[in-house]
């Protein structure tokens, strides 16, 4: 899964970065709002924490435009407490959630982690494949209860997969959306983290579709 921070202020860019990182995502940063406003609209993005304060762009001003080009990602604002006008422009903006500074960034995860979920339809932390049990909260998975010791390179790799359960996911949105955008891409270190994963889960859970991509899918749900 893939963030965008854009915040200015260095010190509060980089906790939040740090802590997402910890928490199994790539993670891209920005620090003024053109930078934002280009990043967001050049780069498929599964959420975007915005500072409404920013300079060259403000945050409100960046988000309509994203809008207006029919950009869907999950956009998390961030603002100061006592401005309630700034909540509710940012909500009439397209923001689909706020947080008010000063905030622990335990909070920051918990509702990034919701709005991913509820982007892809999905209602609890807890994600079920057949036997696999992806736990959203603590950033681990299970097979028939037992725990999977995965590189972050696999845990993203299957996140993204079981956010998207039933669906055909391309290589090239796979790595997209699991290395940031300085990381030298190729796509076929896909085909080697999905057969590793595939032995790792031991269950046949992650179809090749052939010309297409990847699609995991329980036993009985096939197409």
């Amino acid at each position: 899964m893939r963030i965008l921070v854009v915040e200015d202020d260095d010190n509060l860019n980089r906790q939040l970065a740090e802590a997402l990182k910890e928490a199994g995502y790539v993670v891209d940063q920005a620090y003024d709002g053109e930078e934002g406003h280009y990043l967001g609209d050049a780069e498929p993005y599964d959420a975007i924490i915005l500072d409404i304060g920013l300079p060259q762009m403000d945050g409100i001003t960046v988000l309509e435009k994203w809008r207006a080009d029919g950009k869907r990602m999950p956009v998390l604002l961030l603002t100061a407490r006592d401005r309630w006008s700034d909540k509710v422009a940012g909500i009439g903006a397209g923001a689909d959630d706020y947080v008010a500074k000063p905030f622990h960034v335990e909070e920051v995860l918990a509702r990034i982690r919701a709005l991913i979920r509820r982007a892809a339809g999905h209602a609890s932390s807890e994600i079920v494949c057949g036997p696999v049990r992806l736990d959203t909260k603590g950033s681990k998975a299970t097979v028939n209860g037992v725990a999977l010791k995965l590189t972050s390179h696999e845990y993203r790799l299957l996140s993204y997969l079981m956010h998207h359960m039933g669906q055909v996911v391309s290589r090239t949105e796979l790595v997209e959306h699991m290395y940031d955008q300085d990381f030298d891409r190729d796509s076929n270190t896909i085909e080697v983290f999905v057969g590793r994963l595939r032995k790792k889960i031991g269950v046949d859970l992650i179809e090749t579709v052939r010309g297409l991509g990847y699609r995991m899918q329980a036993p009985g749900n096939g197409h």
